[in-house]
């Protein structure tokens, strides 16, 4: 089949949106490609379609868990043959899947960073012809990212074993230090960045400085009818104002991470049904929705960086109709960004205790524990070892991010069930024991595929089959597990922690303190540039945007707040910039009176100079000084 056969079989579109093809022909010419698609650009849709055009498998690595979990569910409904393996599994499910793989019955397999360093993973790799290496949140790979990942370092150490199989990597936001960075750190073979702009011509970016938020979000949401997001920092505040919102007669609903999955996927099905106009989130919400008719995005914290704004804002208007991205602040929230900040960064000494206390709360012993699997109760945990449940948290996903542990959000894992004896053992089995043999036959019935892959069951619905209590049925199933006949795992709605290596000593952590520092700075430096976003009002919102995204000859969009308050002056963009260019330089060399900035620019009309000069003190871009002339702040 052709690419665009696959497209239409598969997904149902006649045609591709916009850079897609021409990504997907580059990788199918065999040359690395780095793809800057931004939010809602259909950045799987890149490496999906050549995997299946292509012989042979194609191997994605991606961060998330349930990132993983959603594109496998999406792509197997589809008939496409495609599995995950990651640390939150079975061993002997992951033993499954990589069986499976190697014989060709898998065509795209996910992975997550941390598995590239086993050696049946590096094996899987000599003996399977991997037709693409997709890379999934590329932006991880870069220290200067705003969420680098040490594990992603290891992605370059595979390519000796799949040379000439060529490598895709895919992020929606990066600069241009990260796009270079990116791609020398997976050992591109030569430079190749294809990129749609990041600019959203539908999409309008405001701020508002503003004391009384829950007010202003009441008048946002009257004008601007339609399904909305509103981010907030904590738990807390998603169900307080989302009950504020409610007594105010707005449709809405709350969301964040510490919900059970059943609850979350109830949540959301309702928002994407319209059922529900206005989710109230925590940033767990929007990552893989797929909901194009979003009109408002209203941030009500300021957030750790531009990076992650603008995707969280770039959930808006996916369908190119009008949307807003509004973002709300006040003096205080610098302060607390600031504060959360730090907090981001725990101690080196702190995380090195925090480890070592999670060592004894599990009773691991030094020197063993590698792919053991926990619930993490992270309350219990930071309060016996008397933590801060925050500093405890960002402690482990600083260790998280250094390779040592993998702490996953709370998603609902059902039970599963794998008969791994083989027939001869359990028939030998069945017939010296006639009660497990009515089990076993109940099992073997209940359960199509159960002798081949771990199937998902109801303990309750197993119990009510075999007409025993859940209890009894409970024991009985972790008996057959301990006599090495079937592999049982209770479902979880808890987050789960697995040690990705044998436990060391807390002081046998090794984080450079250089590299410390640096992650550090770099991370006060997107917070700075947040903050300067924020305040800044005298430049277009998309404008200061795309310039930190690398694109510098983008013009005025014409419809953020900045852009609103500049076409009140009834100059259009070329008078006003003109008026600028030549009453600039005055201004920032010896100072001017109205007088001298009319004189400099002489070519306009005295009216329209006065006007620009009006607007820049307005906007604090100019200020007047003791001796009565302006001067250029």
């Amino acid at each position: 089949m052709t690419i665009q056969q696959i497209l239409t079989k598969y997904w149902g579109y006649s045609s591709f949106r916009p850079l897609q093809e021409e990504i997907i022909q580059s990788v199918m010419k065999g040359e690395d490609t780095l793809a800057l698609l931004p939010t809602g650009g259909g950045k799987s849709i890149c490496y999906q379609v050549p995997a299946i055009a292509m012989d042979g498998m194609c191997l994605v690595i991606s961060p998330l868990i349930s990132l993983m979990k959603d594109q496998v569910d999406s792509l197997k409904s589809k008939g496409i043959a495609a599995a995950a393996v990651h640390s939150g599994m079975h061993p002997d499910e992951q033993e499954r899947v990589l069986s499976n793989a190697r014989f060709g019955a898998i065509k795209l397999l996910y992975i997550s960073p941390e598995r590239l360093a086993t050696e049946r993973i590096r094996e899987l790799l000599r003996k399977t012809r991997i037709n693409l290496l997709a890379v999934d949140e590329a932006h991880c790979v870069s220290q200067w990212g705003y969420d680098f990942r040490p594990p992603y370092l290891k992605i370059a150490e595979i390519r000796p074993f799949i040379q000439g199989t060529p490598l895709l990597a895919l992020t929606a936001t990066a600069t241009p230090k990260v796009v270079k960075d990116i791609q020398e750190k997976l050992q591109f073979r030569r430079e190749h960045l294809l990129r749609k702009s990041f600019e959203r011509k539908n999409l309008a970016y405001v701020v508002f400085k503003e004391e009384d938020k829950p007010g202003r979000l009441l008048k946002i949401l009257n004008n601007v009818k339609g399904s909305s997001i509103i981010y907030v920092r904590n738990r807390r505040e998603t169900k307080l104002i989302a009950e504020f919102l409610k007594k105010n007669g707005i449709s809405a609903d709350y969301y964040h991470a510490g919900l059970i999955q059943k609850v979350r996927d109830q949540k959301q099905n309702a928002w994407i049904s319209e059922k529900v106009r206005v989710m109230v989130a925590t940033n767990a919400f929007g990552m893989g929705i797929d909901k194009a008719n979003v009109r408002v995005v209203v941030h009500m914290d300021l957030p750790e960086c531009v990076e992650s704004y603008f995707q969280e804002a770039g959930r808006a208007g996916r369908d190119e109709k009008q949307a807003y991205a509004v973002l709300l602040y006040e003096n205080s929230d610098l302060l607390a960004a600031r504060k959360n900040l730090s907090q981001t960064f725990p101690e080196l000494s702190t995380i090195r205790s925090v480890y070592q206390a999670l060592g004894n709360f599990f009773q691991i012993p030094v020197g063993s524990g590698r792919d053991a699997r926990f619930d993490m109760d992270l309350a219990a945990f930071a309060s016996e070892y008397k933590f801060q449940t925050v500093i405890a948290y960002n402690s482990l996903k600083f260790l998280e991010k250094e390779g040592y542990i993998m702490l996953s959000d709370a998603i609902h894992r059902p039970s599963r069930i794998y008969v791994k004896a083989d027939k001869e053992t359990l028939y030998r089995f069945q017939v010296e024991n006639e009660f497990y043999d009515l089990l076993l036959k109940t099992i073997l019935r209940s359960y199509t595929g159960v002798l081949t892959e771990f199937v998902g069951f109801s303990e309750a619905e197993l119990a009510r089959r075999a007409g025993i209590s859940i209890e009894d049925l409970v024991k009985h199933l972790k008996r057959l597990e301990k006599l090495k006949l079937i592999d049982y795992t209770p479902a979880s709605d808890k987050p789960q922690l697995v040690y990705l290596d044998d436990r060391l000593d807390g002081k046998d952590i090794r984080i450079s303190p250089v590299y410390y520092q640096d992650r550090l700075k770099e991370a006060e430096l997107r917070l700075e540039a947040m903050i300067h976003y924020a305040e800044t009002s005298n430049k277009c919102r998309s404008q200061q945007l795309l310039t930190y995204f690398g694109e510098k000859t983008s013009k005025r969009c014409g419809r953020c707040d900045v852009c609103v308050e500049r076409n009140k002056l009834g100059l259009n963009e070329m008078e006003f910039d003109g008026v600028l260019k030549l009453i600039k330089p005055v201004l920032k060399t010896g100072g001017a009176d109205i007088g001298s900035m009319v004189a400099a620019a002489s070519i306009f009309h005295e009216d329209k100079v006065i006007l620009v000069a009006r607007w820049l003190m307005d906007n604090g871009k100019v200020v007047k000084d003791g001796d009565g002339k302006y001067r250029w702040k």
